[in-house]
């Protein structure tokens, strides 16, 4: 179903306008310890990245929402990434979390970057929302970063004609997940697609 969803926005080449870029050069990731290993990185990646924060198992019906709604539905492209960024010491906690949801998913995909408070409030501020973090260093919202390290959402006229501003999606929220970012994921992703079968077409007519 994922794939069927990917190609059908893919091919709709007049069908949808491009995803606004609500600020451009988000830092790269923090250096820390990684749950899967290695240092992740956001260039050349479409990431879902969030900040649960220290309290994130007493919230762990966000997480819940976000696994159902968008982790499930995109974990398998190859270029689709979901980073949770937490402080030094959430690390027992979020192996909670990943251990009530990996009866009813596949967690293999499932990221979390432990790193300094400093650092985590650092690359925060990089994304220059509107929105703050909270004093467990939290946020609700969960943002969508494109390949280039650019925060992605709503920002202009509505499909109704209404001004929209949309720089996260609330985790607290199952239909904002389900409507609002399930439809900005799948732009994200065509846009990558159409652009890539363009520079096929380019490289082919050469």
């Amino acid at each position: 179903m994922p794939i069927c969803a990917y190609l059908f926005f893919a091919t709709g080449v007049n069908q949808f306008e491009r995803l606004p870029v609500i600020s451009e050069g988000v830092n790269e990731f923090p250096k820390g310890e990684s749950f899967l290993g290695g240092q992740p990185t956001l260039e050349g990646k479409i990431t879902v990245l969030g900040f649960p924060g220290a309290h994130l198992f007493k919230d762990r019906g966000d997480a819940f929402n976000l696994n159902q709604k968008i982790y499930n539905k995109y974990r398998e492209f190859d270029d689709f990434q979901l980073v949770m960024v937490l402080p030094i010491g959430s690390e027992e906690q979020a192996q909670q979390v990943v251990d009530e949801l990996s009866p009813i998913s596949d967690m293999s995909n499932w990221n979390y970057l432990f790193v300094e408070p400093e650092d985590l409030k650092t690359f925060f501020n990089s994304l220059g929302t509107v929105g703050k973090l909270d004093d467990d260093l939290a946020s609700t919202n969960v943002y969508l970063i494109d390949k280039d390290r650019n925060l992605r959402g709503r920002k202009g006229k509505s499909k109704g004609g209404k001004f929209e501003y949309k720089e996260g999606y609330s985790t607290i929220s199952a239909a904002e997940l389900h409507n609002d970012m399930m439809d900005d994921v799948k732009v994200l992703l065509a846009e990558y697609r159409l652009a890539l079968k363009q520079y096929k077409r380019i490289n082919k007519a050469d």
